[in-house]
């Protein structure tokens, strides 16, 4: 079912002088690869969010947890996030993206099933940063296989596609967790969840091989892969070794490093802090929340997928590349201001404060399609996963920002009795992050050009 949407969504974004013949000749084994990433950045998703899930009603009593010890061991998980990305991409870059995607995820379910063995909050630390390091090399691997696999006018579209698995995962996730939770216990909300990578395992190895290796992709599909003439000629002079330091020497590299850092702790928090907020403001209960945080997320798939098929729809329209990446990235930096209202809007009732946010969330996943793009924009196939690595290591330490200072925030304010002002300044650091960005973003690469290594 999910290929087959996939793959209705991609003839949208054909151009309209091609008839349908002809895009039947084209293939559309590709979407058969991104069905696997979607599923892989589902499971990603879904073996993070559980803790959220089981703070209030179990870890917290179990372990005693404050808000700030719960923002140090979510900061431990960024921390490890941010470390692992440092070296990851350049890992996937070396071993290539079949390899490294299975480590990552083999890795990253071993580590979510070792939660469940925790039985002081030290070992759960030690699992919360094995589980960051080893999910790190999610993205990096994603998004080299979407540009090993997709031309630049499907790349956001496919990048949205799979972007959307990780809301798919966090509406799985209060569905699914709470009800294990409390029919079998805590400990087997985390192995579930975490042996469902194992399965997906099995079909990654079975399915996947690099576009030039693959005896299922037809020769006319090959071609229109590799149809973008001025990556053609880039990647032929890509040399195997690139160092960090030579692609920190680019404008473009910083561009997306202070794009990510700016912006992923805004996702981090509504992850990890959603369903905290409707408990302590609207004391709601772990089964209560769950169906506005499928609504937050079941919002969040649009807005992904929209995002991504936006600026391919441009690009079909005769828009350059760059022009139609940062409009579409200008729009959803705009589409993110409200949620500064959320707490006044919360008032009047929890819907609106659900609703505003759930606009937010969407946005972000629109500007993450377009941002994640960029990198194969900019720059060649070789390197795609290395700059994905630094800019998600960027992005982990932004979210240890904004993990910390809701911490502290939450706390201090919870103290005087006056939690609402607390959650009422994350969420003007939350609207306002995007738009400082994009100017930035645009000021360090006004064109996007592509880099010569």
């Amino acid at each position: 079912m999910v290929l087959a949407f996939i793959t209705k969504i991609s003839v949208i974004n054909i151009k309209p002088e091609k008839s349908m013949k002809e895009k039947m000749k084209v293939g559309k084994y590709r979407w058969t690869i991104l069905v696997l990433v979607f599923f892989a950045t589902t499971i990603n998703y879904l073996d993070r969010q559980v803790i959220s899930l089981l703070k209030e009603d179990y870890l917290v009593p179990l372990f005693k947890w404050s808000e700030t010890d719960y923002a140090f061991i979510i900061i431990i998980f960024q921390l490890s996030y941010a470390v692992g990305m440092l070296g990851v991409g350049w890992v996937i870059d070396k071993i290539g993206t079949k390899l490294g995607y299975a480590v990552a995820l083999l890795g990253w379910s071993l580590a979510a099933i070792g939660h469940a063995f925790a039985g002081n909050t030290t070992v759960f630390m030690i699992a919360r940063s094995a589980l960051g390091i080893s999910e790190s090399g999610n993205f990096p691997a994603a998004i080299k296989t979407v540009a090993e696999w997709f031309p630049k006018k499907e790349r956001a579209l496919a990048t949205g596609i799979f972007n959307s698995g990780a809301n798919v995962g966090a509406i799985i996730a209060p569905l699914t967790v709470p009800l294990i939770a409390f029919t079998m216990g805590w400990r087997w909300a985390f192995i579930i969840t975490g042996a469902i990578g194992l399965i997906w395992l099995i079909f990654w190895f079975i399915v996947y091989e690099a576009p030039g290796k693959h005896t299922k992709l037809s020769k006319t599909e090959f071609e229109y892969i590799h149809s973008d003439t001025d990556e053609a000629e880039s990647n032929k002079k890509v040399n195997d070794k690139i160092s960090w330091s030579k692609l920190l020497s680019y404008r473009q590299t910083w561009a997306f490093v202070i794009g990510k850092f700016l912006t992923d702790g805004i996702w981090w928090f509504y992850l990890f802090w959603l369903p905290s907020f409707l408990n302590k403001q609207y004391g709601m209960t772990k089964m209560q929340v769950a169906l506005p945080i499928a609504v937050v997320y079941t919002m969040t798939t649009f807005g992904s997928i929209f995002g991504g098929w936006i600026s391919g729809f441009l690009i079909n329209r005769g828009w350059e590349v760059f022009k139609a990446r940062k409009v579409a990235m200008l729009i959803f930096a705009l589409c993110v201001l409200p949620v500064v209202s959320a707490q006044t809007l919360g008032q009047f009732g929890h819907w609106y404060a659900v609703l505003i946010i759930g606009i937010a969330a969407s946005a972000h996943q629109a500007w993450s399609a377009n941002i994640f793009t960029t990198a194969s924009d900019m720059f060649p196939k070789k390197a795609v996963a290395s700059i994905i690595g630094i800019g998600g290591m960027a992005g982990g330490l932004g979210g240890i920002l904004v993990s910390s200072s809701a911490g502290l925030l939450l706390d201090h304010y919870k103290a005087i009795g006056h939690i609402e002002t607390g959650y009422t300044i994350m969420f003007i650091i939350c609207g306002s992050a995007y738009l400082i960005a994009w100017i930035i973003f645009n000021s360090l690469a006004p064109k996007m050009k592509r880099v010569q290594l």
